[in-house]
């Protein structure tokens, strides 16, 4: 939970626009537990039953069916959209040009030149463009990159990156010309989440995405190959046809000395390894004919758990202290914009380059 400010401020003044299952699961649950750092102020959607919900919390909250009177008021602090992939980037267009603070569900925009046009709205408007990545902020990630540095992996060669799930989708997220598709819906935040693990820079991509048990014509199956000009390479995948008893790792990190693994959401992740004391006696290749004896050798292996240090923070009520913070105190906001342009411009890349994507 998100711990009472040590300041004293005024809660956030909420505007919504686009009340589904985005907006109720990972943004309104917030402002209605933290009331005092968040205030729903107004409120839009085409569908009155979802209005009158906002209004039985927050009964002094505004109404609206259309974005651009919402957009008129200016008792606002903050403008959260969470519409159609399709229409974020002309939503949030319109909140910059008025000002207010704009936060933007992850995909920000569905091509990279859609991208670059909030970028350039967004620094007229001061930087006030937040785009919502949570998987940064989830737990299992949190300790994928903590164990990028733990010298007992020893070399890292590969990451995985793996969300998986088996739901046959029958909503707009499932329709091509809707913006839907999991390279959009699920793949921002696995892209991000592996540059951030990654050393450098990838060079070289392949993919491919494919439709397992969605019912609308998007994908739901999307696999990522990276390459750098390191030793480290990485896998991302999101695929929506896994049953759960056969669901694996959210994250792998495989070094030359052992691996570490850690399952969706979890607080604590698997270390397999080599035992750290032991070292290999010394021993070099032959160009002789080989004997016949088993090359295999008595490695003695461990197992470890790792966990994230106490008190930190992390899950979506991690994510929405920063906005808070970012709104009231001018603090830095932990998700540069240019991190999430870039994962757009992978997204966007899968799609346009695969025959299924288009």
């Amino acid at each position: 939970m998100i711990d009472k400010p040590d300041y004293q401020r005024p809660p956030v003044r909420v505007a919504l626009i686009g009340l589904g299952r985005a907006m109720f699961e990972d943004h309104y649950s917030i402002f209605k537990a933290h009331p005092a750092m968040f205030n729903v102020v107004a409120a839009c959607d085409l569908i009155k039953e979802r209005r009158d919900m906002i209004a039985a919390d927050f009964p002094a909250c505004k109404m609206f069916r259309r974005y651009t009177d919402l957009l008129d008021e200016r008792d606002i602090d903050l403008v959260d959209i969470a519409t159609c992939s399709k229409d974020h980037v002309e939503h949030a267009l319109a909140s910059l040009s008025k000002g207010f603070w704009t936060l933007l569900e992850s995909p920000m925009a569905l091509t990279f030149e859609d991208a670059q046009i909030l970028r350039g709205a967004a620094v007229k408007a001061k930087n006030r463009l937040l785009v919502m990545h949570r998987g940064l902020f989830d737990s299992d990630f949190l300790l994928a990159m903590q164990e990028m540095s733990d010298q007992r992996l020893g070399e890292i060669y590969q990451i995985k990156v793996r969300r998986e799930d088996y739901v046959r989708r029958d909503d707009w997220q499932a329709v091509k010309r809707l913006g839907g598709g999991a390279a959009y819906y699920a793949m921002p935040d696995l892209i991000l989440q592996t540059l951030k693990l990654l050393p450098m820079i990838p060079m070289q991509m392949w993919s491919e995405l494919k439709r397992v048990a969605s019912l609308g014509d998007a994908e739901d199956y999307v696999r990522i190959s990276l390459k750098t000009r390191g030793h480290v390479s990485a896998e991302v995948e999101f695929n929506g046809g896994v049953l759960a008893p056969m669901r694996g790792p959210s994250f792998e990190i495989r070094g030359d000395r052992g691996v570490f693994t850690v399952m969706p959401g979890a607080s604590v992740g698997r270390l397999t390894m080599i035992d750290p004391s032991f070292a290999f006696p010394r021993r070099r290749s032959s160009v002789r004919t080989p004997g016949f004896e088993d090359l295999h050798e008595d490695i003695p292996v461990v197992e470890d758990s790792a966990t994230l240090p106490k008190g930190t923070m992390h899950g979506i009520s991690a994510f929405w202290k920063h906005v808070y913070d970012t709104v009231r105190t001018a603090a830095p906001f932990p998700v540069a914009l240019e991190d999430s342009i870039e994962a757009v411009k992978f997204s966007h890349l899968v799609k346009k380059t695969s025959p299924f994507g288009k």
